[in-house]
């Protein structure tokens, strides 16, 4: 069975998004609004659940018709096939939503959906229920998909504290990505946080899957096969890496919370977390590498002036000491970027984040800065 398979992702970093999945060899990669389509069977689906970094949500997108009224609905939703997707012993709930169609009440055909999968299949139906059954109706066409993910993939499952207005773990390998790391070289996040930078830039070092050490709601169709993906999921970490990732930050308590993510990544090995102020940064190795972070943002009025003091003293540390180092800073503020002085590329567009519009600046490298 083959069919096509979405990745979803923040919108902004479509095209991220679409290089790394091209890159891991998928076939038909498609970059469309909102994330990436191939084309596979169960298999890619498994595979881009546990290989892709920067993906929210993978759906499997099992069928798809046009639909004039609720009972054409009702009909065409009893034509699918469930009983080679669906496990009529476990619960499953439908999410439905309606756009530009002669269907437009979600809550009424979310009903013919469920109606017709528990008189088809006979399963129970559950609001709660793990498996979940996505339908789009839009212009009068029908996409029937089933959530493939369960929880969104950020939650790569090491990450059990976090810190203040943390980055999600699939936008920070996507900034990562687009910032040119491909796991190479040294990475160095001087305001840490809860680690997240440094943790997905080890994880990539260290050829770890992102998908290793969590559950997803697949496990629970008929078409999963356990053998299969026990032997797909477990594929040893590269031992022979020597790259080193860093962080920093000012909070102990941050670095406490860092540390542990690591352990729990299996990471711990190649990164180091220090206690320190941005005052007090030094290249933490000879090797130049990258420095991103993702510093405070100012959204309220009179917090950018309140900030432009440690964005003018994070550029001039970084000048003055970080000769040869890639930069790359994640910011709300255009003028807050710029306070740093750092030589900055075009930008790219803004993407969504924490509610805000966020610009990642970048820089090719940092000369030496005598000022």
């Amino acid at each position: 069975m083959t069919f096509e398979i979405f990745l979803s992702t923040t919108p902004g970093l479509e095209h991220a998004l679409y290089n790394e999945v091209r890159s891991k060899g998928f076939k038909q990669t498609k970059q469309v609004k909102g994330g990436v389509t191939i084309k596979g069977g169960w298999p890619e689906v498994w595979r881009a659940n546990l290989w892709i970094r920067g993906a929210s949500r993978v759906l499997a997108r099992v069928a798809s018709f046009q639909v004039l009224h609720l009972a054409h609905l009702d009909m065409r939703a009893r034509e699918v096939a469930w009983n080679t997707i669906l496990n009529p012993a476990l619960p499953f709930r439908v999410e439905v939503t309606c756009k530009k169609s002669r269907i437009y009440h979600s809550g009424a055909a979310q009903e013919r959906i469920v109606r017709a999968i528990k008189e088809t299949l006979k399963a129970p139906y559950s609001p709660d229920a793990d498996v979940t059954i996505m339908a789009r109706i839009e212009r009068d066409i029908c996409t029937i998909s089933v959530d493939t993910s369960g929880e969104l993939l950020h939650k790569r499952g090491y990450k059990e504290a976090i810190n203040k207005a943390p980055m999600r773990e699939n936008m920070a390998a996507l900034f990562l990505a687009e910032c040119g790391y491909n796991g190479t070289e040294p990475v160095f996040d001087p305001m840490c946080g809860s680690g997240t930078f440094v943790i997905e830039a080890a994880l990539i070092a260290a050829r770890i899957n992102p998908g290793h050490a969590r559950y997803f709601a697949f496990e629970k169709l008929n078409t999963f096969d356990a053998p299969a993906w026990e032997k797909m999921r477990n594929v040893q970490r590269d031992p022979s890496v020597r790259i080193h990732c860093y962080g920093s930050d000012r909070d102990e308590g941050a670095i406490k919370i860092s540390t542990k993510n690591a352990a729990r990544a299996g990471v711990n090995d190649i990164t180091v977390f220090t206690q320190q102020t941005i005052s007090e940064i030094t290249p933490p190795c000879d090797t130049p590498g990258l420095v991103i972070l993702n510093p405070p943002y100012g959204t309220r009025i009179g917090e950018k002036q309140k900030l432009m003091p440690l964005y003018q003293g994070l550029g001039k540390i970084l000048r003055q000491k970080f000769s040869g180092w890639r930069v790359g800073i994640i910011t709300a503020d255009s003028g807050l970027a710029h306070a740093t002085g750092l030589p900055f590329l075009p930008p790219a567009p803004p993407v969504q984040h924490g509610g805000l519009r966020v610009t990642l600046y970048q820089t090719c490298g940092i000369g030496i800065d005598t000022n």
